[in-house]
């Protein structure tokens, strides 16, 4: 069985991994080339959890993060004929690729991952006074 200190602390880790991606996708709003150089805009991540069933009794579990997609999405074209980056040929000639982030979005993500990762460090706090309290009565 997983203690409130151990699912609180599994949800910390998750919380975390997602801010990270949120981070990343901000940090790369702008990004027009992949890290070899080529134009490729960013893709931004997006982080999907699941309950941990780990310990198998069918009981209270904490959380973990599944996998970490990356948007597939078509990015946003900007006609910029004179940009070092626009397409040279084809049905976007003249256009430059950006990454498809909508940066309102990704800000609301990452308010929400905040007060869901304060809401846990809450929910450890409170288990440490019970545990406190639980002791001070014993001794």
């Amino acid at each position: 069985m997983m203690s409130s200190l151990d699912i609180s602390t599994s949800a910390l880790v998750a919380q975390r991994t997602r801010l990270n991606a949120i981070s990343g996708n901000i940090a790369n709003i702008s990004s027009l080339v992949d890290e070899n150089g080529n134009p490729s805009p960013y893709k931004a991540r997006q982080v999907v959890f699941q309950t941990d069933e780990s310990t198998g009794s069918g009981e209270a579990a904490g959380v973990k993060v599944s996998e970490v997609m990356i948007d597939q999405s078509e990015p946003l074209y900007r006609y910029q004929p004179d940009h070092p980056l626009a397409i040279k040929e084809g049905e976007w000639e003249g256009y430059v690729a950006y990454p498809n982030i909508d940066l309102t979005t990704q800000m609301v993500d990452a308010m929400e991952t905040t007060r869901a990762y304060e809401a846990n460090i809450g929910v450890i706090e409170i288990s440490k006074d019970m545990s406190r309290q639980r002791l001070a009565i014993l001794a």
